[in-house]
This record gives structure tokens, C-alpha cells and sequence, in this order.
């Protein structure tokens, strides 16, 4: 093994870089880099490979940083190694447009794997890095040809174990026997509130091998660097078990404050500073001071990361010339292209079709698409049946153990975990080579809401099926039907939102869903049947909404999603026998794609100079963007069979009817102007 002074200035430089960026920001958390400088030196520069000139090598091993407060640790390894990651960048720390900002984001510097920051999640990304590798080695490895043989990596803390999608996530990488997982866990008892005696004192190490995990302890994380490269050479060695490496450490090694809460959340004041930095034998006087010898270390593991990718594009070549087939696609997934025409595999439905409930006309799309967009991964958090996700030669993703599915399995049992499933699902995204696609019921997509906003935020092309989209379930009662989940979730930048009323329009969701590379989907799918539409095509639906009856000289328009429309459809005869009025229904599928659309296209569909009401079995919150009436639910559902809680609601013909009619009154002699006709429509 052998560790030299330069060894030990790297690591203190490693520290000294989060010290005085830190301080110069006057905002973040040294103590947790201090403390973990030797661990992530250890794990860096003696194990992982990668190449800093090319961030997205695909053989890379990948580390998470979990506890993201963290991140001037990640990032002076960044700017060290040679990542394009400057100096400057780091004194910019904190600072706006920095591409080093104050938790680590995916899309903001070159090298961070995913946006971490909430607790737990970049743990649970790990898992779902983890899942990506076994499943990618199980599909394109071949013998004499290993490609793909990654590890991934995270460093997590106390935080992180305590928050409860760790555990979900922790619990399913168990079972799964992700040998390719290594866990390393800052034990330094130390969280926001103080010394962890206050609110958590379990045996994480027991927990961890309840789950199933292999779990090692390196007692003296502050020196014992022979031990934390031990440990981690044996956690590699150990394949058919995720590997959980206790390592207790003192945050804020060095300071004046080192082992107290003092030192996890501000910078150290000014002479704690120089004090740090006489004691490691740097100048006092200086900041931002990197030794030759450290660069000279870090860039020759870098150049050896370069090597290994060379190596690698040199193995691929020779592989593309015996499996021309398998490199093809692998070549292509990196790309982030489906394969050329797999869009002519959608199911498509005719008026005359039989009505069917979204979550079996979902489940007919994903079984015609399934072998031509062979990077699609389905799941479930326990509800198959129920969500129909399940493709019928489907193999599902398991340790191969077990006997009862293997890695190359496409169908994954997230079991009752929504929110680890999210925080996987957006590890599995990120991996670069795989489509995630999972279903829960709509409302516990509310379960993962933290996950999902991190899919958003980190553009990560991913779908929820959510299907139970409505009062419409039925009988399970308002513990279950959604209400304010939509308004939620619409609500989220780079989130599109699809509640499609028949098949054409649950197959233009998919469409847009696998042909949108950087923003994440969540379809909303009904238990109940529904009848297919006269003007329902993939076509209109992927602007987002369409005129689904038009009505000359109209006296409402209404606007609707899902299984509303119809209802509006039949309520137009309603209007025009009992009330001499003209209705026209526009189906409103996704809100997000109909804003894209151009203004004319907009003002198309929601004409200026006629009402326009909303209707949707769900909150009516934010549907004043789109008509000057709305009926909703803005009151929690009822249990009973579906059609009876429809009725109680007046959501039938003659319960709209009777709303339109109010609305024509009100706007009479009145000529409004459309609600999408704004003055800043599209300023931002």
C-alpha cells in the first residue's frame, strides 16, 4: 500500500480548498470535506476510474455524493484531477451562474453523476446507478468482451441515513444483490442539530446487514489510510452483496471547532483558518494554495483514466467487428436516440374501437413498443395488476440467484417503495444507457414528490405511469383519489403532466414522453373505461390540446383532460336540446406541450370572444390559465362505486350542462378575450 507525504498534502489541500472557498462565500459546509478528505482521496486516487478529459466515458465508475452539502469536497477533487472545473470556478463557489453551486447539480459541472442535495436522494441515485450497470453488463457483455464493468460509488452521512428513502432504496439494492454498489458511510455524529444523540443513536452497521449488504468498519478515518484502502479493496472483492463501509471520522478535522455542529453548516472565521492551515504546513497568509506535487499526483491517476478509456474504445472496436449488432445499439443509446421508425410499433384506435380504460390502452402501448425501444426498463412499486406495466414475455430484473428472473430483465419490482423508486429511477436515467418507466397510483406519486422535482431539475427522461387518476377509482375512497396531485405536479418546471382521455392519446404521451431526452413525464391513467374520440389522433394530441368537437358560432368552449372529455362530449347535446346553445370541447392531455405551442396555434384552439369553462374531477388551480370559468373538485373524493361518486359530483352531461349555462349568462353581451392572450405569453 505505502502513502507518502504527498499523499497527506494532497489530502490537506484537498481541505484547505473547501476552507477558504468557503470563507471567501461566506456560506457552506467545510466540516463534512474535512472530515472525509482521506476517504475520498483513498477511494479517488487508488481506485476509480475515470478520465476528466472525456466526463462522460461510459466504463466510468461513478460517485455520488450524498450528502451534497458537502460538494466543496467533490469539487476540489474535480478541479485537482483536471475536470473542467477552474480556480476561478472554485473561488465562484456559491456565487450566481458559478458551475459550482451550493449542492451538486448534473447539468452545472462536468463530472457530478446527478443532483444531489435533499438527504437521501444521491444515496438512492447510487442504487439506480447501480441497477443501470448490472443491467447494461448483462445485455452487452460477452465473453472475451467484459464492457461494461463499472463500480459505483457514495459517500453518505447521517442525514442521509435517517431519511427514509435511503432506507427504501437501501432495502431494494439488498435484495438485488447489487455487488457492483459500495457504500461509504461518514460516521461522524454530527448532524444540523448537534451530536446525533439527540435524535438518532441505531446500529447502522446492524441495519445494513438486515439488509443484506456486506458491511466493514474502518475505525480511524482520520488516519488509518492502509485501513480505508483495505476495506474498499475488500468491499470490490465482495460480488453478490452491496457493500456498506462505516467510516467514522471528525468533521472539521483540524479546526478549532473539529467534532461540533459548529463546524457542519458556516465557514470557519478567519484565524481558525490560518491556524488550520499552519497546522497542516501551509502558509497562513495565503488561500487557494494547490503544491505542484498534488497536481503532478492527481493528473497522473487522470492520464491513467485516459489509458483505461483508450483501452476501452480499442476493446469496443474489435467487439463492434464480431457483434455488430449489440454495438449498434449500444452506440446509438449513448447518442439518447430511439431507434430509427419505432414509433410506427404504436397501437393506434379507431372511434369504433371498444372503450378502455387509459391504464390497458398504457399497458397495449408498452407491449407493441417494447422490442423496438429495447432501452425501455418497466417497474412497479407493487402494483402490476394494477398498473398493467408488465409487458407478457417480460423478464424481470433479479439477482440471478434467485432463480427468478437475471439482470438482463427489463421488468423491475420496486416493491411498496414509491420514493426510492423515483430516486432509482433517476439514478437508472442518469446511468446514460436506459428508460425508466415505473407506476404507482397517481396520489403516491405525491410519496415521491422529492425525487420527482429532482427528475425536473436534473432533466431526466423517465416516466411514472400513474394510473387511479380520479374520484374514478371508485370504491378506495378519498385516501386514494387524488385531488391536488395534478396542480402539484404541473406546477414543476420541465415536468410534463399527460391525463389522456383515450388510446391515440395515451400513445402520443408515450411518444412525447421517450421523445423528450432531458424532461421527465408522469401519465395519469384511469381505472375506468373510456370511449375512444371522433378527433383523437397522435397528431393533435402531442401539441398538448386540440379541438376535439368544434362548434360553429359556439356559445362555450370547454376544456377538459382525461376522462372528462367524453363527459363534455355528451354534454354538448345536453346544451344544444334543453338550452339552444353550441358547445365545442377542446381535450386538454398536457398542459406543459400545449404552452410550447405558437400563440396562433393557441388562440386556435381557446378562440378569443367565447367563454371558456374547465373541467376536471381534481382541483381547479391553475386552470384559470386556460378558461374564465372552472369546475373541479376542490374538496377531498368519496368511496363508492365509480359512476355513483361521479354522480354525487355532478361531474355527468347535465351537471356541466347546468355550469356552461351559468357561464353563458354571465358573459353574455360580453366579448372575452381568450385566457391564453396575455402580455407576457411566452416571455420567459
Amino acid at each position: 500500500m505505502g502513502y507518502s507525504d504527498v499523499d497527506w498534502k494532497a489530502i490537506n489541500t484537498v481541505r484547505l480548498l473547501a476552507v477558504d472557498a468557503t470563507l471567501k462565500a461566506n456560506s457552506g459546509h467545510p466540516g463534512a470535506p474535512m472530515g472525509l478528505a482521506p476517504t475520498a482521496h483513498v477511494l479517488f486516487n487508488k481506485f476509480m476510474t475515470f478520465n476528466p478529459k472525456n466526463p462522460e466515458f461510459i466504463n466510468r465508475d461513478r460517485f455520488v455524493l450524498s450528502n451534497g452539502h458537502g460538494c466543496m469536497l467533490h469539487y476540489a477533487l474535480l478541479h485537482l484531477f483536471g475536470y473542467g472545473v477552474s480556480m476561478d470556478d472554485l473561488k465562484h463557489f456559491r456565487q450566481v451562474d458559478s458551475i459550482c453551486p451550493g449542492h451538486p447539480e448534473a447539468h452545472d459541472t462536468p463530472g457530478i453523476e446527478v443532483t444531489t442535495g435533499p438527504l437521501g436522494q444521491g444515496f438512492s441515485n447510487a442504487v439506480g446507478l447501480a441497477i443501470a450497470q448490472a443491467h447494461t453488463a448483462a445485455v452487452f457483455n460477452k465473453p472475451g468482451y467484459e464492457l461494461i464493468n463499472n463500480h459505483t460509488y457514495t459517500i453518505f452521512g447521517d442525514g442521509c441515513a435517517m431519511e427514509g428513502v435511503a432506507s427504501e432504496a437501501a432495502s431494494t439494492a439488498g435484495h438485488l444483490q447489487l455487488g457492483n454498489l459500495i457504500a461509504l458511510y461518514d460516521d461522524n455524529h454530527i448532524s444540523i442539530d448537534g451530536d446525533t444523540k439527540v435524535a438518532f443513536t441505531e446500529d447502522v452497521s446492524k441495519r445494513f446487514e438486515a439488509y443484506g449488504w456486506h458491511v466493514q468498519h474502518v475505525e480511524d478515518g482520520d488516519h488509518d489510510l492502509e485501513g480505508l484502502e483495505a476495506a474498499i479493496k475488500k468491499a470490490k472483492e465482495v460480488k453478490d452483496k452491496p457493500s456498506m463501509i462505516k467510516v467514522t471520522t471528525t468533521i472539521g478535522f483540524g479546526s478549532k471547532l473539529q467534532g461540533t455542529g459548529g463546524v457542519h453548516g458556516n465557514p470557519l472565521k478567519a484565524d481558525d483558518a490560518k491556524q488550520v492551515k499552519s497546522k497542516f504546513g501551509f502558509n497562513p497568509e495565503e488561500s487557494f494554495v494547490v503544491p505542484n506535487e498534488v497536481y503532478e499526483m492527481y493528473h497522473k491517476h487522470a492520464s491513467e483514466g485516459a489509458a483505461a478509456e483508450q483501452a476501452w474504445n480499442d476493446l469496443f472496436k474489435k467487439y463492434a467487428s464480431e457483434h455488430k449488432e449489440l454495438a449498434d445499439d449500444f452506440s446509438r443509446r449513448l447518442t439518447r436516440k430511439l431507434p430509427e421508425g419505432w414509433e410506427k410499433s404504436l397501437p393506434l384506435w379507431k372511434p369504433t374501437d371498444a372503450a378502455e380504460a387509459t391504464r390497458k390502452t398504457s399497458e397495449k402501448v408498452l407491449e407493441h413498443i417494447h422490442s423496438a425501444v429495447p432501452e425501455l426498463l418497466s417497474g412497479s412499486a407493487d402494483l402490476t395488476g394494477s398498473n398493467n406495466t408488465r409487458w407478457k414475455n417480460a423478464v424481470d430484473f433479479q439477482p440471478p440467484s434467485l432463480g427468478i428472473g437475471d439482470y438482463s430483465g427489463r421488468y423491475l419490482r420496486y416493491g411498496v417503495r414509491e420514493h426510492g423508486m423515483g430516486a432509482i429511477m433517476n439514478g437508472i436515467s442518469a446511468y446514460g444507457t436506459l428508460i425508466p418507466a415505473a407506476g404507482t397510483f397517481l396520489n403516491f406519486v405525491s410519496y415521491a414528490a422529492g425525487a420527482v422535482r429532482l427528475s425536473s431539475l436534473s432533466h431526466q427522461r423517465l416516466i411514472w405511469v400513474a394510473t387511479h387518476d380520479s374520484i374514478g377509482l371508485g370504491e378506495d375512497g378519498p385516501t386514494h383519489q387524488p385531488i391536488e396531485t395534478l396542480v402539484h405536479f404541473r406546477a414543476l418546471p420541465n415536468m410534463m403532466v399527460w391525463r389522456p382521455a383515450d388510446g391515440n392519446e395515451t400513445a402520443a404521451a408515450y411518444y412525447m414522453a421517450l421523445t423528450s431526452q432531458s424532461t421527465p413525464s408522469i401519465l395519469a391513467l384511469t381505472r375506468q373505461n373510456l370511449p375512444q374520440l371522433e378527433n383523437s389522433t397522435v397528431e393533435n394530441a402531442i401539441k398538448g390540446g386540440y379541438v376535439a368537437v368544434d362548434g360553429e358560432n359556439a356559445d362555450i368552449t370547454l376544456v377538459s383532460t382525461g376522462s372528462e372529455v367524453s363527459i363534455c362530449i355528451e354534454a354538448i347535446k345536453v346544451l344544444k336540446e334543453q338550452h339552444n346553445l353550441t358547445a365545442r370541447v377542446i381535450s386538454m392531455p398536457c398542459t406543459e406541450v400545449f404552452d410550447a405551442q405558437p400563440k396562433e396555434y393557441q388562440l386556435k384552439v381557446l378562440p378569443d370572444g367565447i367563454p371558456a369553462m374547465s373541467v376536471e374531477v381534481m382541483s381547479t388551480l391553475g386552470w384559470e390559465k386556460y378558461s374564465h370559468e372552472q369546475f373541479g373538485l376542490n374538496r377531498f373524493g368519496a368511496s363508492g362505486p365509480y359512476k355513483d361518486v361521479y354522480k354525487k359530483f355532478e361531474f355527468t352531461p347535465e351537471g356541466i350542462a347546468k355550469r356552461a349555462v351559468a357561464t353563458v349568462d354571465f358573459y353574455k353581451g360580453l366579448k372575452p378575450r381568450s385566457p391564453v392572450n396575455r402580455a407576457f405569453q411566452q416571455m420567459i
